[in-house]
């Protein structure tokens, strides 16, 4: 079967820091409810994506990947992760502050619960004036002073503090101390896991109104103590160009800003891309089959690797896009991998 670039039905998420900013986003009718996450791509099989569009409308992505797994994913993909879509791609919309929390790696994840590990990544797509969020710890502690911050209420006290602005870039390596603080809406890149070790979550009740689950031993296990010089992403963006703005072993993520026609040959990667348009409708044409879509603002779409070469149009006079895939390009000189892209602003 000739195969397209997906398009998905809303997968949204209710959460106690939720905000009411996706379903506008999204084109969707607002309402009281407080929507904290949009699962845009997503085979995760307690909340997997439902393809809207083509003659695969009404399959779930689990079940369109197993049908053609070298094709959607990228024979390395497919042989890599075992058939498995390997990331999960969120828009989030923090009302509220998310608790203090850190994920485990794909050693520890896969021990403890037989999953894969979480290293993440986010993009700021909008973020009200004097907000921050948590990432890593600005002075070195030890597993002792750990436990009694957690114990008194004080864990924020050496959390490195970040005043953010829209456009700003945080790559977060499993094991790193996190959260995202309210008035912050997100795009958020990371490995297909929900596994979550929650350290600190202000003594508020959940959904349910009781206390929401502590994780306080296992993140103890996770976390990682190192501190980094700059725990922000510095790139420079570029107009009308694929601007690199995280290499890393579990996904490479392209931001790009486009004011005319743009095309895209990711053959190469042999990897699926997953396209998340976060300002300005565009359409996207497959250029060995001529299918095309309309992906609009606030909505993702999944380019199957087999048919990953295709034309980007803006059609509200600019668009705003982030590319996350798996870079599996053969190169005659090693491929250096580093923590997170680091360049230096203009």
């Amino acid at each position: 079967m000739q195969l397209y670039p997906f398009l998905f039905e809303p997968n949204l998420h209710s959460v106690i820091w939720g905000g009411n900013q996706l379903r506008p986003f999204k084109g969707l009718e607002p309402t009281d409810e407080s929507i904290g996450e949009s699962w845009e791509v997503s085979a995760v099989p307690t909340s997997t994506s439902i393809i809207s569009n083509g003659v695969l409308a009404g399959k779930d992505l689990v079940t369109a990947i197993n049908e053609q797994p070298n094709a959607i994913l990228g024979k390395k993909v497919n042989e890599k992760y075992q058939g498995k879509l390997p990331l999960l791609v969120k828009f989030i919309d923090a009302k509220r502050d998310l608790s203090i929390q850190v994920h485990p790696n794909d050693e520890m994840a896969m021990r403890e619960h037989g999953k894969m590990g979480k290293t993440e990544m986010w993009y700021i797509i909008k973020a009200d004036e004097g907000t921050h969020l948590y990432a890593g710890f600005k002075r070195e502690i030890t597993p002792e002073e750990y436990q009694q911050r957690i114990a008194d209420g004080t864990i924020t006290e050496v959390l490195a503090d970040h005043q953010v602005k829209s456009g700003d870039v945080f790559y977060l390596p499993a094991g790193r101390v996190h959260a995202i603080c309210g008035g912050i809406m997100l795009a958020e890149v990371q490995q297909s896991s929900d596994v979550t070790y929650r350290i600190y979550d202000y003594n508020r009740p959940g959904m349910d109104g009781k206390p929401r689950e502590l994780h306080t031993e296992l993140a103890a296990k996770a976390l990682d103590y190192q501190v980094e010089e700059n725990y922000r992403t510095e790139y420079c963006e570029t107009p009308d160009k694929a601007v690199q703005i995280i290499e890393s072993p579990y996904f490479d993520v392209r931001v790009m800003e486009i004011n005319k026609p743009m095309h895209r040959n990711l053959i190469k990667y042999d990897s699926f891309i997953i396209t998340m348009c976060i300002e300005g409708d565009c359409k996207i044409q497959v250029r060995s089959t001529g299918d095309e879509i309309i992906l609009k603002e606030g909505h993702s779409a999944l380019i199957p690797a087999v048919i990953a070469d295709y034309d980007v149009t803006p059609l509200d006079g600019a668009s705003k896009l982030l590319d996350a895939f798996i870079d599996n390009k053969d190169r005659s000189i090693p491929h250096k991998v580093s923590r997170f892209l680091h360049i230096t602003q203009k």
